[in-house]
């Protein structure tokens, strides 16, 4: 009954208020990246980068938001900006998620491993760049809800797991890149060792007064870890046993 009803609110407000064909999907995709494009070059002087590499983009204008995010709230799936997908947790605002993912220099031979599943728009938007992804979410509902999602969207090289993201996913590691979509109160050391000498680890943390700060993490192929801090956000908290 509650998914006729939605469905039924979701055909008012398209006669209301627009269309949800796939041309019409399709326009405002590339619409959202040249906006994030316009976002990455104001913000140069925190992250370093002036433009999106050219895979970033590309997995950016590929995947479909609208496919990630409730039924109601696909009108505004290609807005810059998060939505909320239940259980208070958010999909990430599209320049995060292009940003994030541009920071860790991906290569096409490269495993990740994304902490925090959520709808798995994160974990698409990886899979059109690297060779496997690895992604963990702590809420069931989430996690069973983003593997059905990717199995029927045809995403081949996801592999989802429900758990605690803190400890990672040891049994694949090491991971060329990591990627946390949660705020920490600080770098978990089981990511770090599952880190691969010579990748890098994109994560937001908790610093003073709560404020949350995104650092990209490095470890040489000495294994000695560097980090830099690049520039504030906002995230849900990590959340788990830890």
């Amino acid at each position: 009954m509650k998914q006729k009803i939605a469905l039924l609110l979701l055909v008012l407000s398209v006669s209301l208020f627009g269309d949800t064909t796939e041309s019409h999907y399709d326009k405002a995709r590339k619409e959202m990246v040249k906006i994030i494009e316009e976002e990455v070059d104001d913000t140069e002087w925190y992250t370093g980068k002036s433009t999106l590499a050219k895979a970033t983009k590309n997995a950016m204008e590929s995947v479909k938001r609208h496919e990630f995010v409730p039924l109601l709230s696909r009108l505004n799936a290609y807005e810059n900006r998060p939505l909320s997908i239940g259980y208070s947790q958010t999909i990430s605002q599209p320049y995060i998620v292009a940003i994030m993912t541009d920071l860790l220099d991906l290569k096409h031979s490269d495993r990740v491993l994304e902490i925090g599943t959520g709808s798995a728009y994160q974990a698409a938007v990886l899979s059109k760049i690297v060779k496997e992804v690895y992604t963990i979410e702590v809420i069931d509902e989430l996690g069973v809800a983003a593997a059905k999602r990717l199995e029927k969207l045809g995403y081949k090289n996801i592999n989802t797991r429900i758990g605690d993201g803190y400890y990672g996913w040891k049994e694949y590691a090491p991971y060329d890149a990591i990627i946390v979509t949660a705020a920490a109160g600080n770098i978990p050391p089981p990511l770090l060792k599952q880190l691969k000498p010579g990748g890098k680890m994109i994560i937001p943390v908790k610093s003073y007064f709560h404020v949350q700060h995104l650092i990209l993490v490095s470890k040489d192929e000495r294994g000695t870890v560097s980090t830099r801090q690049i520039m504030p956000v906002i995230f849900v908290p990590l959340t788990g046993k830890h």
